[in-house]
């Protein structure tokens, strides 16, 4: 049996999926979180064989999660399953150890395919994303992309240094970088255009 564990926050597609996979033969599933700091808990209780997460969830997105988990119980395979059709979050999603990724619309038989692939060591990827992850990488370093995350959520200049461990003078220097990468007006509209394309 392979056992499964489901992170989603959307409490109907969390319940589908729970029934679908447990149709399949040979597949089990464990738990399911409905955010990622409890999908964490869980995973570590429970110490499943694959972990199927949604990318956009409260308290820890799903790509927190697969790092996290690579660095903790890297013998938690994960797959990602999501709406978002990006290239930039495939390359995320791969750079931070996951295994698969499917998006939602696939059919419970390809992810149940997928499961038992990323189980037995290989990978599981939509074929049509898989080419347009390296198509237009990102051009923003790690901590552009850290200080340009917490721009989006509104924090200060002064709260981001301080919750990074900057200067206030180093953050607007990766600011003002970002925006020049992201040809945008300001933070805000760089944020944005980042969020777009998979890249924050």
């Amino acid at each position: 049996m392979i056992r499964v564990l489901l992170a989603e926050d959307q409490a109907l597609v969390r319940g589908a999926l729970t029934a679908l996979l447990s149709l399949e033969p040979g597949l089990e599933v464990v738990g399911a979180a409905a955010e990622g700091d409890e999908a964490l808990v869980l995973a570590r209780t429970l110490r499943p064989d694959v972990l199927v997460t949604d990318i956009e969830m409260p308290r820890r997105s799903g790509l927190d999660l697969a790092e996290r988990l690579r660095a903790e119980l890297p013998e938690v395979r994960v797959i990602i399953v999501t709406t978002f059709a990006r290239g930039g979050y495939l390359r995320r999603a791969l750079e931070v150890g996951a295994r698969g990724y499917l998006l939602k619309d696939a059919p419970a038989a390809e992810l149940a395919q997928a499961i038992r692939q990323v189980h037995a060591g290989g990978r599981a990827i939509d074929p049509a994303l898989a080419g347009e992850a390296w198509a237009d990488p990102s051009p923003l370093t790690e901590r552009e992309r850290q200080v340009l995350g917490a721009a989006e959520g509104g924090a200060s200049t002064s709260a981001i240094a301080a919750g990074l461990g900057l200067s206030e003078g180093t953050v607007r220097n990766y600011l003002s970088e970002a925006i020049g990468k992201m040809a945008a007006e300001n933070r805000v509209e760089a944020a944005r255009r980042a969020r777009e394309k998979g890249w924050l």
